[in-house]
């Protein structure tokens, strides 16, 4: 495993500091409100819970079983919250907010939306799509997997989306096969001859962006450049950022090419691949593509087997 540097290990101590600030962790009462930022957070937990336990909550916010006790015998002492005994073991008790509790919780929760709204607010709509994809890319990277359903758009590039995707590449492909720099430079002409080359009526390009993040793309081109009629067609350059994998976003973006070379008169569409990318080779092979051939090149630092992918429309 690589080395941490020091001044990774001072970028995250930087941006805790920043934080701690933004979010009013270091005051005594959370945006006006009685409670601390921990305690609000409890009751957040209990608000949102179904069937929540003084169990549950420890092991989700990782709290002191103790203190968390104190905590819920002051809440109920404030008439805040409610137990229930468990009809499947009368030794459990579930939580709820009282009427009071969520009249007073209700209010708390609008200032927290007011404040994060004004947050917001201060930056350029582009800035904020940074801003909170950034805070999705720590979430995914650094917490549990959660339950909440995502969503992407696929749309044209717009500047700067071109020099993306053979950055992406090229990182993505040296961490994940140890490819190197002749592998960018293959990127970098297929993206060049496609600028230059770009015949829109029969050529196209889709970027997939998540929360205001790229996380996906591909090309399909004429397989011919020189060609004036539709014939072959060829997908080119189909990448999907580990954020946003397991979605069904690489079948969207292989069936776009399928749909589009159909609609354009096409007769066949072919690839070019690798056998160490199982996960695309499963959804080309899941589309209706075959393998036609292959050959062994060591172009990108190691030995790889290519493949030829071919499908009729």
């Amino acid at each position: 495993m690589p080395a941490v540097s020091q001044s990774q290990i001072a970028a995250v101590r930087r941006f805790n500091r920043l934080y701690t600030r933004e979010v009013g962790l270091l005051r005594k009462n959370f945006l006006d409100t009685p409670w601390s930022l921990g305690e609000m957070r409890v009751l957040f937990e209990i608000a949102n819970g179904k069937q929540i336990t003084a169990k549950d909550l420890a092991k989700a916010l990782d709290l002191d079983s103790a203190y968390l006790s104190r905590l819920l015998q002051k809440f109920e002492t404030d008439g805040l919250i409610t137990r229930t005994r468990s009809r499947a073991d009368a030794r459990v008790s579930h939580l709820g907010l009282s009427a009071k509790g969520r009249k007073a919780f209700s209010a708390a929760n609008a200032r927290q939306v007011e404040n994060t709204t004004e947050l917001l607010a201060r930056l350029k709509p582009a800035d904020r799509a940074r801003l909170v994809g950034a805070m999705g890319t720590i979430e995914a990277l650094l917490g549990e997997p959660v339950d909440v359903k995502r969503s992407y758009v696929l749309r044209d590039p717009k500047p700067g989306d071109f020099g993306w995707i053979v950055t992406r590449h090229a990182e993505l492909y040296g961490e994940e096969y140890g490819w190197g720099g002749a592998f960018e430079g293959l990127c970098a002409q297929i993206v060049a001859d496609f600028v230059n080359q770009f015949d829109p009526k029969l050529e196209k390009c889709w970027i997939a962006e998540m929360d205001g993040q790229r996380v996906g793309c591909v090309m399909l081109v004429k397989d011919d450049p020189k060609a004036k009629k539709a014939d072959v067609s060829r997908i080119r350059l189909l990448l999907l950022d580990p954020a946003a994998r397991g979605m069904g976003l690489g079948a969207r973006l292989v069936d776009e090419c399928v749909r589009f070379s159909r609609a354009k008169g096409y007769k066949r569409i072919t690839l070019w691949t690798h056998q160490e990318l199982v996960a695309a080779r499963a959804i080309y092979a899941k589309a209706g593509f075959t393998v036609t051939g292959e050959e062994t090149h060591d172009s990108w630092g190691k030995p790889v087997v290519s493949e030829f992918w071919d499908m009729a429309l």
